[in-house]
């Protein structure tokens, strides 16, 4: 069982953030960083947190944590839906994971912010997301696009890697998805943030030219 951040809950806010970002550098223990990090992306849900996570580098921390091969890390960073961490006031525990939470953290919550968006931007994070695609976790790659969708304005004008040939062809394979929950937030993207020639452009593509992303795991495509 992996203990708990060895921090002090009572140091204040700003403190106490800087303390988990301290012990997640230090640690060496795969489960420390697991939890330390799943404890950062917690604090994504309130927007009062948000200057003291830019001030602290998370946004950072969390888009360097998408390259980790743990796909765990990958999860928490960037804010997998049903991850099983949850806060109690400044206390953090563990519950059982009933697969049931659909609460996203991470960089899937801080992407609806201005400052945070651009921030993310600029220092490259889209095709860090993109990346996610490719995760074998559906709840990975939901959050992916939620993501990609907060970085995005709906109608167009949106950040052109957003909306790259290989992310709408992907998005396209995902609308054919036996998941629902995919299914239906591929199509929204590609209604609300892709324009009619961009789709179409797309579908005149190799289905396997998309950036070589398969659907994940357990999941297989419905005929079109």
């Amino acid at each position: 069982m992996a203990q708990k951040p060895k921090v002090d809950p009572h140091v204040g806010r700003l403190g106490y953030l800087q303390a988990l970002v301290t012990e997640f550098q230090e640690t060496q223990s795969q489960d420390a960083k697991e939890q330390v990090l799943a404890n950062l992306a917690n604090f994504a849900y309130d927007p009062a947190n948000y200057q003291y996570l830019r001030q602290l580098q998370v946004l950072d921390l969390f888009l360097d944590s998408l390259s980790e091969e743990n796909e765990t890390l990958v999860e928490f960073a960037i804010g997998a839906v049903g991850s099983p961490w949850r806060l109690s006031g400044w206390n953090l525990y563990k519950l059982p994971f009933s697969g049931t939470q659909t609460d996203p953290g991470g960089l899937c919550n801080l992407c609806a912010d201005r400052a945070n968006r651009e921030y993310i931007l600029q220092a490259g994070g889209v095709p860090l997301i993109v990346n996610c695609l490719s995760s074998p976790s559906e709840e990975t790659v939901l959050s992916a696009v939620t993501a990609l969708m907060g970085l995005g304005s709906p109608g167009g004008g949106s950040h052109p890697e957003l909306t790259a040939r290989p992310v709408v062809q992907c998005m396209l394979r995902f609308s054919l998805s036996a998941s629902a929950r995919l299914r239906n937030l591929a199509q929204i993207f590609l209604e609300d943030f892709c324009s009619p020639s961009q789709v179409a452009e797309a579908r005149s593509w190799r289905a396997d030219a998309a950036l070589g992303i398969p659907l994940p795991r357990t999941e297989a495509p419905q005929q079109p």
